[in-house]
Parts: C-alpha cells; structure tokens; sequence
C-alpha cells in the first residue's frame, strides 16, 4: 500500500475518534482534568500501538484479535474500578457494572475463540503482505483502536456520563430490559454460529466444502448478524441516559453494521468464497436462495 494512504489513514482515524470522543463526551465525567470518554479513546489507541511495536518485530499477527479482546475488557474494568473508587456502592451508576460485565463477557469468549482459530490455522491471510510494510501495518492496528472505540462508544457514554441516574423509572428499566433480551439473542447467535462453523470444519468429510447447515442454512453470515444484533442491544440500554451531543454515541451499531457488511467483514468472505466456490452448483444456489445477513427460515422445498 502505498506509504501517504497508510499514513492518512492512520491520521483520518485518530482525528474521527478524537471528534466522537470529544463531542459524546460533554457530559463526561472529570478524570484527572480532562473528560474520561477522552481517555477512553486514548486508552483504546495506545493499546494497540503498544502491541504493533510487539507484533511488527515479531512479524506476527497472532495477536491481533486477541489485543481488541483485552482492549475491551480492559477498559470496562478501569470503568468498574473508577466508579467503585470514586462512588461507592451507594451513588453507582448502573449502566457502568451492567454494560461492562456484558461487554467483558462478549469479550472473553469472542477473543479465545478467535486467538485459538489463528494458532490452529497458523497465520492470517489478511496479514501476510501487509505486515512486511510498518506504515501499513500501524494503520491496520490503528484502526483497530478506532474499531473498539467507536463499537464501544454507545456503552461508553452511558458508563462515563455525569448524569447519574439516581431514581430510575420504568421508562429507563424498558430500555435497559429490551436492550438485554437483543444483546442475549445476539449473543447466543454469534456463539452457535461459530460452534457450528467450528464442527463442521473438524470433520474430515467436510475438507473443501462451504457450510449450509445449522445458522448457515438460515444466513451466509449469522455469527455477523449475531454481533450486530448485541451491540444495537447496548445502544438500547444506553439511549435513556443520553443528552445533547452523547447521542451520537448512537452510532457504535451503525458502525459495526457498515464494517461488518461494507468494509472488513462480509465483502471479504464472499469474495473468498466465490473464488473457491464459485462454480459449484450447489455453492450458487445456496448463494441464491440464503440471506446474506439477516436470519430467514430455509424453504423446505
């Protein structure tokens, strides 16, 4: 990639984090001077530059998803910290111990997961070119930051607002129980989507062949529509606490849709998969007839 976009990308991505953080973070809460959203992006940023400096002389991209992993459960712990330290039990905000502990645990199993399927493949393909160059591979690692930030910042408004809910009504309880149910739904879905994928591989039988069984007979992509489904659960939860500028905060599951579907997730897989697949009849017409995304019961034709 050429050495002036790798840089502009890397800078793009630090300026579009900066604004969201700055902007949602209006009513965010003081942290040694400045507002703790604030921090929050920095925090996501330095994290995984501290890790490409690891990975770039390693040449290794084997922790590469894991490091959004801890990013993310990492700073939903400070988060927790921060509140029991400076608020006690008595003033907590509710939305800090609940979305935290979802975010940890979607984190914790999504990383394993993914940290074990690169060592048993032994590389990612993604990286094999890209981490010979270190401006391209610093932007990838940078965007990444921007990633976990930006797929975060619903749940991290309502974590570091200022507007401490002290008497919740049933209209903030609706949000925070219709915000669950999505985010448990989605969560269950990522999770058989990826078992099921991960079985199917094992079998020998299967060496070669697309799966179209289970989830993947109902979408070419549930495990995507599953991660969806859980952070548009988050920003629902977290829209009662919102004012003013916090609610552009309500672009993380915007975000994680575009990406997923127009950018790193879907466009890649479908252009693997036609070019393995592509003139399997049976390849094709599970092409036509399965969703791409969204969850549609098979024809039992």
């Amino acid at each position: 990639m050429p050495l002036k976009i790798s840089i502009l990308g890397s800078a793009v991505s630090i300026v579009l984090g900066f604004l969201v953080a700055y902007i949602v973070g209006q009513n965010s809460l003081d942290f040694f001077g400045f507002p703790l959203l604030i921090f929050c992006f920095l925090y996501s940023y330095i994290v995984h530059w501290i890790f490409f400096i690891h990975a770039y002389i390693f040449q290794t991209e084997h922790y590469f998803d894991a490091t959004g992993s801890f990013t993310y459960i990492s700073l939903s712990i400070i988060l927790i910290l921060n509140s029991v330290f400076n608020s006690g039990f008595e003033e907590l905000n509710p939305y800090t111990y609940l979305i935290g502990i979802m975010v940890i645990l979607w984190s914790l199993r999504l990383g394993m997961f993914l940290f074990k399927r690169v060592k048993d493949v032994g590389q990612d393909i993604r990286f094999i070119e890209m981490k010979k160059d270190f401006f391209w591979f610093l932007m990838t690692w940078t965007l990444s930051g921007l990633w976990v930030f930006l797929t975060y910042v619903a749940g991290l408004s309502a974590m570091t607002s200022i507007n401490l809910i002290e008497n919740m009504s049933s209209y903030h309880f609706t949000f925070i129980f219709i915000g669950f149910l999505l985010w448990v739904l989605g969560f269950v879905i990522e999770i058989l989507a990826d078992n099921q994928k991960k079985v199917f591989r094992k079998n020998p039988i299967n060496k070669g062949k697309f799966i179209n069984s289970g989830l993947w007979a109902w979408s070419r992509h549930p495990n995507y529509f599953g991660e969806i489904i859980l952070w548009l659960g988050i920003s629902v939860i977290a829209f009662p606490s919102m004012e003013g500028g916090e609610f552009l905060g309500l672009i993380s599951p915007i975000f994680v849709y575009v990406l997923l579907t127009r950018i790193s997730g879907i466009p890649m897989l479908e252009k693997s998969s036609d070019s393995k697949w592509g003139f399997d009849e049976d390849y094709i017409k599970y092409k036509n007839t399965t969703p791409i995304l969204f969850l549609k019961k098979p024809s039992s034709n």
